[in-house]
This record gives structure tokens, sequence and C-alpha cells, in this order.
């Protein structure tokens, strides 16, 4: 398993529409073969910084969404109503003190 960390910040008038749209695709993605879990944080102090939680099979399922018409047009979407650039970080597990 691998998790994806990506933080996000949007122009700060772009923040609910931002909301709206994860809103609208969230089910899809976490329908996605591979995905095993789906979550959405959202920065306590900075409402427009957002940052996506995904738990994937393997490597190949996040390529397969990261090579999918519904990341192509949801980045497509995403990409616009952003003030900085996307940060991501592919990570493994070393720890889990999780019950």
């Amino acid at each position: 398993m691998i998790t994806r960390l990506v933080k996000m910040t949007f122009e700060k008038d772009k923040a609910i529409d931002f909301k709206n749209l994860f809103d609208d695709i969230k089910f899809k993605i976490a329908a996605f073969d591979g995905c095993l879990q789906l979550q959405l944080l959202n920065d306590k102090h900075l409402p427009n910084v957002f940052f996506t939680y995904s738990i994937w099979k393997d490597e190949n399922a996040l390529e397969n969404y990261r090579n999918s018409d519904l990341f192509a047009e949801t980045w497509k979407k995403t990409k616009s109503m952003f003030s900085q650039k996307a940060e991501a970080w592919t990570t493994t597990n070393e720890f889990d003190s999780s019950k």
C-alpha cells in the first residue's frame, strides 16, 4: 500500500468552488479501482488550504488513476483555482498505531 498526500492552496474566493467540485466527484475517486481510502482535509487556520489523503493498493493503482479521464477532467478544473502550485508526496507506511 501507498499513501498519497497532496497539498493544494486555492485563491481565497475559490475555496468554496473547490469544495463543491470535490463533493461532486469524491465518491467516483473513492470507487476507483485500487483506491482504498480517500479523505479531504482543510487547514484549521487557512481555509483556502486543503489536503487530499488517499491510500492506494499500490503505485500502479495510483498511476492508473492519474492517467484516467476522471483525473484529467478533475485536475484541470482544480488546477485553475490554485493560488500556488500543488505539492504532492507518495509515501509508504513505516508505523501505524491505529486500532
